[in-house]
C-alpha cells in the first residue's frame, strides 16, 4: 500500500499561460505523464483543488498587491517583472495553486502520511508584496497560515531544496519562532535571488530559526548528503515541529538549464526516504525544475522512496568537497547558540 496516499493536481494549472518562458504548463505534463505511464498516478488519490480564498491569500500578502495582480491580469496581463509573467487567468490560477497547497496540508493533517501538490505558478520568491522569480503568491505561507488560523497548528518545520533560495517564505517568517526554514540552494552570489547567506539566521523572537545552506556552484549528490545528514535530523529533533512542509524543486540537478550544481537523480530519492524518516507526514509542494526528461524521471524516482520503492539509503562512501565542508564548519558556528551539529 502507498504511504502517498494523495497528489494534488488540477488540468486547470496549465491555464497559467506562459508560452515559451521556462516555467510552463509543458512541466506539468511531464509529471502527470510519467506518472500514469509509471503505474503510479492509478495508486494514489488524485485530488483536484478548490481555489484558496482571498481571506487565505490575505492572510499572507497585502491587500494592495493581490489587488495589483487581479487587476494586471484582468487588463490583459504581461511581464510582472523581468522575469516573472502573468496572463490574463494566472490571478485566478494563482488562487487554486495556493489552494492546492492548501489542500495537500489539509490531506496531511487529516491522516494522509503525505500528499504532494502539484502545482503553478510556483510560489516560494513572492513576499508579502511582491511577485517575483515567476512567482505570483506564496503557496507554501498561505498553506501554513491556513493550519495556524484555521486548524490551530502551533509549530512548523520548512524544507526547502529547490536551487534558488526562497526569499518570500524566508522574509514572512523571518521573525516567527514557530517556523523553522532551512533552505538549501546555489550559493546566492552565483545565482538569483542573491540572498539566502549563513548569517541571514532571522530576527528577534525568530532568530535561529532561518538556517540556510548555500552550495557552491558544481556540489553533488555526495555534497548535499554529507551536510544534510549533519544538519536536519539535529534541528528537526530540537525544534519538534507539530507539520513538515517540503518546498520540491528539480533545478539542482546537472542536467537543469538554469543553475550550476551537479545533483543526479539519486538525491531525490536520498531527500524523500530522508525528510519522510523525520517527519512521519508531510505536505510537499512544487517549485522549480525545468528540464523535462529531469521532471518526469526525479518526480517518479521521488513518489517512490517516499513509498520506500526502490530506495537503497545511497550508501557508499561520500566524496566530498572542502567547499561544502566549510559551509558546514560556518553554519555548526554560527548556530552554536542554538544548536549541536
Amino acid at each position: 500500500m502507498f504511504k502517498l496516499n494523495a497528489l494534488v493536481y488540477c488540468e486547470d494549472y496549465k491555464k497559467h499561460d506562459t508560452g515559451n518562458h521556462p516555467e510552463n504548463k509543458e512541466r506539468l505534463n511531464a509529471i502527470i505523464n510519467s506518472l500514469k505511464n509509471e503505474g503510479i498516478l492509478s495508486k494514489v488519490h488524485c485530488i483536484c483543488p478548490p481555489s484558496a480564498t482571498k481571506e487565505d491569500i490575505l492572510r499572507v500578502h497585502s491587500k494592495a498587491h493581490v489587488e495589483q495582480i487581479k487587476s494586471f491580469c484582468q487588463n490583459g496581463g504581461g511581464y510582472i517583472d523581468y522575469d516573472t509573467y502573468a496572463s490574463p487567468q494566472t490571478y485566478e490560477i494563482a488562487k487554486l495553486a495556493a489552494g492546492g497547497a492548501i489542500k495537500a496540508a489539509d490531506l496531511v493533517l487529516n491522516g494522509y502520511k503525505s500528499a504532494y501538490a502539484v502545482l503553478r505558478p510556483p510560489g516560494h520568491h513572492a513576499t508579502r508584496d511582491k511577485s517575483m522569480g515567476f512567482c505570483i503568491f506564496n503557496n507554501l505561507a498561505i498553506a501554513l497560515e491556513y493550519l495556524r488560523q484555521e486548524r490551530k497548528i502551533k509549530k512548523f518545520f520548512i524544507f526547502d531544496f529547490d536551487v534558488h533560495f526562497g526569499n518570500g517564505t524566508s522574509e514572512i517568517f523571518y521573525d516567527d519562532p514557530d517556523v523553522f526554514y532551512i533552505s538549501i540552494h546555489q550559493n546566492p552570489r552565483t545565482l538569483f535571488p542573491g540572498d539566502g547567506f549563513v548569517e541571514e539566521i532571522g530576527t528577534g523572537d525568530g532568530e535561529g530559526y532561518n538556517l540556510n545552506i548555500p552550495m557552491a556552484p558544481g556540489s553533488t549528490t555526495d555534497d548535499y548528503i554529507y551536510i544534510l545528514d549533519k544538519i536536519l535530523e539535529p534541528a528537526a529533533a530540537k525544534f519538534n515541529a507539530d507539520f513538515y512542509f517540503m518546498d520540491v524543486g528539480f533545478d539542482g540537478h546537472v542536467d537543469d538549464p538554469l543553475s550550476s550544481l551537479s545533483l543526479t537523480d539519486k538525491f531525490y530519492e536520498y531527500i524523500a526516504g530522508k525528510m519522510t524518516g523525520i517527519a512521519g507526514s508531510l505536505a510537499l509542494i512544487l517549485e522549480g525544475g525545468y528540464n523535462l526528461n529531469i521532471l518526469s524521471r526525479c518526480n517518479v524516482k521521488m513518489i517512490n522512496a517516499l513509498n520506500n520503492i526502490s530506495h537503497d539509503n545511497y550508501k557508499h562512501e561520500l566524496k566530498v568537497s572542502e567547499s561544502t565542508k566549510n559551509t558546514f564548519n560556518k553554519i555548526k558556528d554560527v548556530f552554536s547558540p542554538f544548536y549541536e551539529f
